[in-house]
């Protein structure tokens, strides 16, 4: 049966979604959460019978459900306040409301799924204001000041990201478009946001120029523009004017309580500030060696400020790759390292998000006290819960807590925020993990290799995309999976997986094991 509204199709016997000649890429249960709206159409459907009809009876929270219907209606180009095609009937359910038209004929297929490109609906505006934070122009003439440029715009999407009301894109996704002539228009239309911001530093000797400038996304209107010079040692306080001055643009009703919040800074100290910039440019390389660099200079911004609490935190995110990867050589030395950093980066991080989230994965990750590092967590998402990389941090401690639903809820909600991330891969491995942990072997096998054509060098998409095939039966593509894990990380054992994947659940451990095992991991 294939049904047709607007310019869209939905074939439900080759579970596909069209728009024109083009297919939208859906999660397997948007497909089916959209199916069943429209087959039951001529009614209100309730919770109840969303749960029966799509979930086949199991429990799933009243936020999963938002998501879902959320999901959905961003498929298919709906949102929440318009509900052109999927309307909330208050206090009794939903009803799909679009005119549509069903036939049993095999609809043309000249676009088969092997064509090159398939058309991916760009995400709707959220329902509070929203901003990308482009990179800045680098106008100092020195290729090495990049680092400097890149720390600026990143300190902004942090601050702005503190405030509540706010939709912030994170940084990984802004800055896919760095060193790219953009059209503001079209940015607006992929990132899904109504605001773009955009401009240019210029450092020389001890001055540095700051120019930045607001953009409505629908129209090209310039909403704010604004230039701020002043003395290299006084950086933050150029910083926290940019911000003060955006958000007052956007946003004239903040209180000024919130104003504040984003005035906070990381540390009094220029040099350690530096280095942690530093840090951040080589942890964002993602490689072995960048990622050593990264350390030393996290830990020589410790040095010159002992209460920097975000350099502590990254400095512990750092051995999380380390294990991940097999880039290990001394376990015990990590383990108490990753320890001790965390615990400094929750003593001087009471109030700083980024502190907290990686100094907690870190705990649960590296350390295994999956409880501290869940805590820590979720206390980073109450300061700043429109930073991306904390709800993927959340969703990984949540599989590793065997609770699948709730994390790939928070997954999702990382990769609307953050849809253009170059670190994708390792969102798209943790929900594959998930549907693993719940034994949806079809979907952990499809995330899992999705995440390793993304990134081959990935040993946790290799293990997922291993194991979940050999549960499916398909061996070939079970074993071609294990032998790049071996490539990967040859001292892996089913022996040793505890040491790789601290899973909660024995249960769910001695699954993990088999499946490798099947694949063909040595005992």
């Amino acid at each position: 049966m294939a049904y047709k509204f607007e310019d869209y199709c939905l074939d439900a016997e080759r579970r596909e979604l069209r728009r024109g000649a083009h297919l939208v890429a859906v999660e397997p249960q948007v497909f089916d959460l959209l199916e069943y709206l429209i087959r039951n159409r001529d009614r209100i459907v309730g919770k109840d019978d969303l749960i029966e009809g799509v979930w086949n009876g199991r429990i799933v929270s009243d936020s999963t459900l938002s998501s879902r219907i959320t999901a959905t209606r961003q498929a298919i180009g709906d949102d929440g306040e318009q509900q052109r095609l999927i309307r909330t009937i208050p206090r009794k359910g939903f009803r799909f409301v679009g005119d549509v038209g069903q036939t049993q004929e095999t609809r043309d297929t000249s676009a088969k799924s092997g064509s090159s490109m398939a058309y991916v609906v760009p995400p709707s505006l959220p329902d509070k204001p929203s901003i990308a934070v482009l990179p800045f122009a680098n106008l100092s003439g020195e290729s090495g000041q990049e680092y400097f440029v890149d720390g600026i715009i990143e300190e902004v999407i942090t601050a702005l990201s503190q405030f509540r009301w706010l939709f912030v894109i994170a940084r990984s996704s802004s800055f896919t478009y760095k060193d790219r002539a953009i059209d503001v228009k079209q940015v607006g239309r992929e990132m899904g946001v109504r605001y773009v911001l955009e401009g240019s530093v210029r450092k020389a000797v001890n001055k540095v120029r700051i120019a930045a400038q607001l953009i409505d996304t629908t129209t090209g209107a310039h909403l704010w523009a604004n230039r701020f010079d002043g003395a290299i040692e006084n950086i933050f306080d150029l910083q926290d004017q940019v911000t003060a001055d955006i958000v007052g643009a956007i946003g004239p009703k903040l209180e000024e309580a919130e104003i504040e919040c984003a005035k906070r800074k990381p540390t009094d100290s220029l040099d350690a500030y530096d280095f942690y910039l530093r840090g951040m440019a080589s942890f964002h390389k993602m490689t072995k060696e960048s990622m050593g660099d990264a350390q030393r200079l996290f830990h020589k911004a410790i040095e010159l400020d002992p209460g920097f609490a975000s350099a502590y935190g990254m400095a512990a995110y750092c051995y999380v790759w380390r294990k991940t990867n097999g880039w290990a050589t001394d376990r015990t030395h990590e383990i108490a390292e990753a320890t001790r950093l965390s615990q400094l980066a929750a003593e001087f991080g009471k109030h700083d998000a980024v502190a907290l989230g990686t100094g907690g994965f870190a705990l649960a990750h590296v350390v295994g006290d999956l409880d501290g590092g869940a805590a820590m967590i979720d206390q980073a998402r109450a300061l700043n819960p429109n930073l991306a990389t904390l709800w993927l941090l959340s969703g990984w401690v949540r599989t590793y807590l065997s609770e699948p639903e709730i994390a790939i809820e928070h997954l999702t909600r990382a990769m609307r925020l953050s849809p253009f991330d170059p670190q994708a891969f390792v969102t798209h491995l943790v929900i594959g993990f998930a549907h693993f942990i719940a034994g949806r072997y079809e979907e952990a096998a499809k995330w899992a290799e999705k995440a390793l054509r993304e990134q081959p060098n990935f040993a946790g998409s290799a293990r997922v995309a291993a194991a979940s095939n050999a549960f499916l039966g398909r061996m070939d593509r079970a074993q071609m999976a294990m032998a790049r894990l071996r490539q990967i990380d040859p001292s892996l054992r089913a022996s040793n997986l505890k040491n790789v994947t601290p899973l909660r659940s024995l249960e769910d451990l001695a699954r993990y094991a088999d499946g490798l095992k099947r694949a063909g991991l040595p005992e």
